[in-house]
């Protein structure tokens, strides 16, 4: 989801609880009258209760409760301040004036996300299969230069003039690329962590030799597709030692399981029986089944593993003391 997107969605989320609020505030009062009628506050709260978009916003309120409570110390005002920051950049302003919000209550959505990205984290034990996987899957950063264009065509006459032996990449990037980086040639800096550069223009990237030009790589985007040229400029291998890059790796196979949302699904229905949350009304009954179900799943196969895992022990245990026993009888035999 579009970063934005993030904060608009749960801005929303908060405009609807706090008219329930407000409701709540004035009991059962009238929210319209008409001939024969009349709808209130409490005839609002039964039928919205029932809606889908009701069902995940009270998700979210428990979500937020749960999670803010088990890990929200972790998360200092610092924190949300350089969040915010790295959303919005220098548009914050502009952003909640958009959407009638106050510094203050951005401040509390940025909390709840990050309280939540905390706990996630906290459950996350790295193998050595995953970081195997994650070094695998690793390279450095590259320097390079890129051109982004919003046609097939364009791209396909830029990659023969890019290939032509006397070509100026930096300047085809200036005056044709769609991308921030057109003003300094063309040129951008990216690991296989970066997210400014679509993951099949990095790949694309990192199988190329210092000068080489890429055939021109699609990437969707939205409803419409985005064409990229790259050109290497400095290119370099990760070597054979991974403790020189153990952040970045570790970082990348902690992500790969963030991104399973069979993990997902299993932390949060940990962490909802860890705050023994009950729902005590029938409209959201099943709301919460499908994270409790993973839990319980989750803790089954663990059961599973440290059951085989102790079956095997014993039978490699009774495997060597049985070959023990007769190596034994047969040097008695053999004495005798």
């Amino acid at each position: 989801m579009n970063k934005k997107k993030i904060i608009l969605a749960l801005a929303t989320s908060m405009s609807v609880l706090a008219l329930a609020a407000c409701s709540n505030d004035q009991k059962n009062t009238d929210i319209a009258t008409m001939k024969g009628a009349t709808i209130t506050a409490l005839d609002f709260y039964d039928n919205a209760r029932t809606q889908q978009s009701s069902q995940q916003i009270v998700f979210d309120m428990i979500l937020s409760k749960v999670f803010n409570k088990a890990y929200g110390d972790k998360i200092t005002d610092k924190d949300v301040e350089a969040e915010l920051k790295n959303l919005f950049g220098d548009d914050l302003d502009t952003v909640l004036q958009q959407n009638n919000l106050t510094k203050k209550e951005a401040n509390a959505i940025i909390r709840d996300r990050l309280a939540y990205q905390a706990g996630l984290k906290a459950h996350v034990e790295l193998t050595d299969a995953d970081l195997k996987a994650a070094w695998e899957a690793f390279h450095p950063e590259v320097e390079a230069q890129v051109i982004m264009v919003a046609s097939q065509e364009d791209a396909d006459s830029l990659l023969e003039k890019a290939k032509a032996d006397d070509a100026n990449f930096g300047e085809l990037a200036k005056e044709n690329s769609l991308h921030a980086s057109k003003d300094e040639d063309g040129t951008v800096k990216f690991d296989s962590l970066s997210t400014e550069i679509p993951a099949a223009v990095q790949q694309a990237a990192f199988a190329l030799k210092d000068g080489e030009v890429s055939d021109v790589i699609t990437v969707q985007s939205g409803y419409s597709n985005a064409f990229y040229i790259v050109k290497m400029v400095k290119n370099q291998d990760k070597g054979n030692d991974m403790s020189k890059y153990q952040e970045q790796v570790e970082e990348i196979a902690t992500n790969t399981i963030l991104s399973d949302q069979n993990f997902v699904n299993k932390v949060i229905g940990l962490e909802l029986k860890a705050a023994n949350v009950k729902i005590k009304d029938d409209a959201f009954a099943s709301l919460l089944t499908t994270y409790i179900e993973a839990a319980d799943q989750g803790a089954s196969s663990e059961t599973e593993e440290t059951k085989d895992s102790s079956e095997a022990k014993n039978t490699t245990e009774t495997t060597e003391d049985t070959a023990a026993t007769q190596e034994t009888t047969t040097d008695d035999s053999s004495s005798k």
